[in-house]
């Protein structure tokens, strides 16, 4: 399987915030941004293994600026790091008032994803080619966040083999 540039896996949106997109504070809904980002890395990661993917986890949402209604926001994404069936996708999101044109970073993500094949089981990638400056720093430390997304998932298996299935009312 050849490996692929992150820029054929990359894909852009840009949309704008209307008044059903804001919270209590008139700023971009949290959850409206990340299920905007579930949607735009799942697309990156079908592109990049030309196969059928599951969201595994989303491993960090990190909002560094509010949005507001005065600003468009562009979410760009692209495989950063591969291992034998998984992905790892990058989101920037960019905000930009749109009376200024200041832009800022908002937001950024990291989201690992799973291929499938045709039987629904755990299938090979492609590895990844990194291009420019931003896409070989992600790519050098794509290995560490690795191996701590491995080290959360054990530990999380664990906890959860604390927790009850009972309904909380028996």
């Amino acid at each position: 399987m050849d490996a692929k540039t992150c820029n054929e896996s990359r894909v852009v949106r840009t949309s704008r915030i209307f008044p059903n997109d804001v919270n209590n504070h008139n700023t971009l809904f949290g959850g409206k941004l990340m299920s905007d980002i579930d949607m735009l890395a799942s697309i990156t990661a079908g592109r990049h293994s030309r196969k059928e993917c599951v969201t595994a986890s989303t491993d960090s949402v990190d909002f560094l600026s509010p949005i507001t209604p005065k600003d468009s926001v562009c979410m760009e994404s692209f495989v950063t790091w591969t291992g034998t069936t998984s992905m790892e996708v990058f989101v920037k999101v960019i905000a930009e008032n749109l009376l200024t044109g200041d832009r800022k970073i908002a937001a950024t993500a990291f989201l690992t994803f799973v291929a499938l094949d045709d039987n629904g089981q755990p299938s090979g990638v492609p590895g990844i080619i990194p291009e420019t400056e931003e896409e070989k720093k992600l790519f050098e430390t794509g290995k560490e966040r690795a191996e701590k997304r491995k080290l959360h998932r054990k530990n999380s298996k664990e906890l959860a083999s604390y927790f009850t299935t009972r309904k909380p009312w028996e």
